[in-house]
């Protein structure tokens, strides 16, 4: 086997560390909710203290996944067209999908935590953007965005935890349908659009 040989390291310095070869690692995780700092930079096969020149801390960790998660999300979503309930399906199938490939991510979030506040506004103005070009007014359309990704984290969390999933739980694209029909809020009593 030479140096160059796939599976044998060369001699000399790591390879560096970068945002994608970091959210990749945490990727091939059994559960991104539980993985340590220490787990980490051993999949990398970097020093603890190297991979804390990227991220201090479990929370820095878990914004530059978020980030990396929600430009994948947008980019597959694409961009916001003139049919707001199918380019909103197409936008909870990208989070429900990129999401569900990170073990543990989805039900991380569902929980209260400190959120990346840079990577929830993005996909935040995203949603509330094309709500306001349909017409919603601002509080509705804000009040739009947190139940449709309330609801879409939650059924994403209950499917990851076996003990919540049942034969009883809805298929996602039934979920789903049934949660765009409902959207964009509306006032109680107001006729729907």
């Amino acid at each position: 086997m030479t140096d160059d040989a796939p599976g044998r390291r060369r001699p000399g310095r790591p390879a560096q560390l970068s945002r994608d070869l970091i959210v990749e690692a945490v990727s091939q995780a059994d559960n991104v909710d539980t993985l340590t700092m220490r787990e980490l930079a051993a999949r990398l096969d970097v020093s603890h203290g190297a991979l804390y020149r990227w991220v201090k801390n479990r929370d820095e960790l878990f914004d530059l996944v978020s980030e990396v998660v929600v430009d994948r999300v947008l980019e597959r979503a694409g961009a916001e067209d003139q049919q707001l309930r199918p380019w909103l399906t197409r936008l909870a199938w990208a989070v429900h999908d990129e999401f569900l490939a990170l073990p543990g991510y989805a039900t991380h979030l569902s929980r209260p935590h400190r959120h990346n506040a840079h990577s929830i506004d993005r996909l935040r103005t995203v949603v509330t953007t094309g709500l306001r070009r349909a017409d919603v007014p601002a509080d509705l359309a804000d009040h739009s965005w947190q139940i449709f990704i309330t609801c879409v984290v939650s059924w994403l969390a209950a499917t990851e935890n076996p003990l919540h999933l049942s034969a009883s739980t809805p298929r996602f694209d039934l979920f789903l349908d049934t949660l765009v029909r409902g959207l964009p809020a509306r006032e109680p009593g107001a006729p729907r659009p």
